[in-house]
């Protein structure tokens, strides 16, 4: 069978792949093939080639040929950084802002002078990229400048993205050309005062990403597979959000996985709260929580269940496989699914505070205002084979402090085929498609 590409998602603990071909000039989807993930065999081809062969089954073909092979992947630890900034409250956040919409997992923060300690802690996590930002245009200098030096003593070879104060930009590169290491030169996330920039730095994360992920534990081999692009599984969900969004409107995607739990909105600040918010948030926010994986981290989650399945439930915790089939222990995964979700949602979105002045009580606004969201989709294996998903989530909402900026009236769709990672893959190499390709997903009532 020849058909137009395979999309595959290599996440923590499964792997999926989904083929695509054309019909009448659109993309439509055909099946997908799963596999648990083979990371920690030190090869993830070998989950991906597994996956392939369950996608044979599910076609009912015996052989299998593509034109482009393109991934997501969020194993061997996903995109690993450590953001370094000047500011707490305007450069650091505006990095971390930057680099967790290009679906960063991140390690390690600092804000002012890097010290001795910090470097020893960078060089124990090994990150895939180090994020340095610091300043507005034209404003403070020294500090970025000394950050740059000390960053020059890592005994690490770690690609190095400079998204600071413009006015030095030439000055950070020669500090680290001299030096051999490698260093790519950004727009200022923090230009000026309240006003984020973080597109180019997600753009170019993504792109050092691509060129260095072959090089992490148990990656060598997939571009013996791979033809095509290779992105962190995080950014091609929130481009994915991002494309729904100009189909219809805003909206906010969730996303519980076995390691983590990831939250994306795509919205504006409503008009209620715009003028009380205390700082900017981004127009697409991805937070992620690296402690509510309800496979890797099912221990931390299990203290936030409110109601757990079963009596003893404690005792098939450490039973509990990646892809669990045993009734009893899917109503406890269910159980933890929720848990997750309640801890990813509440600390995503943003929270109404008030003050008590002598001239009266003033409210105001902190965080991401997801109020004017009309459709949450649902997507992550947790929630995909969930027994009843959206009477989980919406039970949930409703059930938050009511001081949280939450949606207030919205639809849930479940992402039954795990697409959206795929079709944001999708859309790097085929834009108007994947586009369509939601059009048509929505049009049957599959998205």
């Amino acid at each position: 069978m020849n058909i137009e590409c395979l999309v595959g998602e290599i996440g923590s603990t499964t792997t999926l792949v989904h083929a695509f071909d054309f019909l009448e000039g659109s993309l439509i989807w055909l099946a997908k093939g799963v596999s648990e993930t083979s990371v920690e065999q030190g090869d993830v081809s070998i989950g991906l080639k597994s996956a392939i062969e369950n996608l044979k089954k599910e076609l009912n073909v015996n052989e299998l040929h593509w034109q482009r092979f393109m991934v997501a992947s969020s194993a061997a630890g996903g995109l690993k950084m450590t953001v370094h900034g000047l500011v707490w409250d305007m450069t650091v956040k505006a990095a971390k802002e930057a680099a967790l919409g290009a679906g960063a997992n991140i390690q390690y923060i600092t804000a002012g002078l890097l010290s001795e300690d910090d470097l020893k802690e960078i060089e124990k996590i090994r990150p895939n990229i180090i994020l340095l930002a610091g300043g507005v245009d034209y404003g403070e200098k020294n500090t970025i400048l000394a950050n740059a030096r000390m960053l020059c003593n890592l005994s690490i070879k770690v690609p190095i993205i400079y998204a600071g104060n413009k006015e030095i930009q030439g000055q950070i590169l020669a500090v680290f050309q001299t030096v051999g290491r490698e260093c790519r030169i950004c727009d200022n996330v923090y230009p000026s005062i309240d006003q984020l920039h973080v597109e180019p730095l997600r753009k170019l994360i993504q792109q050092v990403f691509e060129k260095h992920i072959t090089e992490a534990v148990g990656m060598s081999k997939i571009r013996e597979l791979v033809s095509g692009s290779i992105v962190p599984v995080p950014a091609a969900v929130n481009t994915a959000a991002q494309i729904y969004y100009q189909i219809k409107g805003p909206c906010m995607v969730i996303d519980v996985g076995g390691a983590t739990s990831d939250v994306h909105s795509v919205t504006d600040d409503s008009e209620r709260y715009r003028n009380v918010l205390t700082s900017p948030e981004p127009f697409a926010k991805r937070t992620v929580e690296g402690d509510m994986g309800v496979y890797k981290n099912r221990l931390i989650v299990a203290q936030h269940m409110k109601e757990p399945p079963i009596k003893d439930w404690h005792k098939l915790l450490d039973d509990l496989q990646p892809i669990e089939e045993v009734p009893v222990r899917r109503d406890l995964v269910d159980s933890l699914t929720q848990a997750a979700t309640h801890v990813a949602l509440s600390r995503h979105v943003g929270k109404i505070h008030y003050m008590y002045l002598q001239s009266g009580r003033k409210t105001m606004a902190s965080g991401k205002d997801c109020t004017d969201v009309k459709t949450i989709l649902l997507t992550g294996g947790a929630l995909i084979y969930h027994s009843d998903a959206i009477a989980m989530v919406t039970k949930t909402l409703l059930s938050m402090d009511p001081t949280l900026l939450l949606p207030n009236v919205f639809s849930i769709i479940v992402d039954k085929q795990y697409l959206l990672s795929a079709i944001g893959v999708l859309s790097i190499e085929y834009p108007n498609e994947a586009k369509q390709l939601i059009i048509d997903l929505i049009a049957r009532n599959q998205l």
